[in-house]
C-alpha cells in the first residue's frame, strides 16, 4: 500500500512533467506567430494618371499592383512598369521601364530596378539598376552604375541625375569616351 505522502509525490511529479512538457521554444513560437505583411489590395492591368493643374503629365501602366497599408504604406509592382511623361500637348516626351518597382506613398518616391531603361525624345538611353523618380522635385537619379547612349557617345558612370523628361542629365564619376565639339567649346565662340 501506497502512503498518502507517496500519493502526493506522485501526483506533484505528474503535473510538474505535464508543465515541463509544455515549454516551447521561443524561436519556434516567434516563426509561428510572425505577421506576415500582406497585401490589402491586389490588382491586375493597372493604369494610372499623373496629372498637374489639370494637365496629364505621365501614365503608368503595370501588369500587377499591390497595396500594402504598413505604418509607411506603399505600391508594389512585382511584374515591373511603363512610365511615360507628357508634354502640354500629349507628347511622349520620356519613358521609364523597369522589371520591378515600388512606390512609397508618403515620400511621393518611386524606385524602379532590375533593367531599369530611361529614352528620351532625341533617343538617348539610360540603362541603370536602380532609379529613383522623385515626384516633388520632378527628378530622377541613382547612385549606381549607369550608361548612357546617345547618337556619337556611350557613357558610363556611377550614379546619376536629370530631370523627369530625361533631356537635362549630368553623370557621376564618368567613365568612356567623350566627344567633345572643339569649334562650340572654344574660347570666343
Amino acid at each position: 500500500m501506497t502512503t498518502f505522502y507517496q500519493k502526493i509525490f506522485f501526483i506533484l511529479a505528474f503535473i510538474s512533467s505535464m508543465f515541463y512538457s509544455c515549454v516551447n521554444d521561443k524561436n519556434e513560437v516567434a516563426l509561428i506567430t510572425k505577421k506576415t505583411n500582406l497585401p490589402v489590395e491586389t490588382a491586375t492591368v493597372i493604369e494610372i494618371l499623373y496629372s498637374d493643374s489639370a494637365k496629364i503629365k505621365a501614365k503608368l501602366l503595370t501588369p500587377l499592383m499591390n497595396h500594402y497599408t504598413t505604418p509607411q504604406p506603399y505600391l508594389e509592382m512585382p511584374k515591373g512598369i511603363n512610365l511615360k511623361f507628357f508634354d502640354d500637348t500629349l507628347n511622349i516626351i520620356s519613358t521609364i521601364t523597369a522589371n520591378y518597382a515600388i512606390s512609397r506613398e508618403s515620400a511621393d518616391i518611386m524606385e524602379a530596378r532590375n533593367n531599369v531603361v530611361v529614352v528620351n525624345q532625341k533617343g538617348e538611353q539610360l540603362n541603370t539598376e536602380h532609379l529613383i523618380w522623385d515626384q516633388k522635385t520632378k527628378k530622377i537619379y541613382s547612385t549606381v552604375f549607369a550608361k548612357i547612349t546617345t547618337k556619337n557617345e556611350t557613357i558610363y558612370g556611377n550614379g546619376f541625375q536629370a530631370n523627369e523628361d530625361f533631356t537635362n542629365y549630368k553623370i557621376m564619376q564618368v567613365k568612356g569616351i567623350i566627344n567633345v565639339n572643339k569649334e562650340k567649346h572654344a574660347p570666343g565662340s
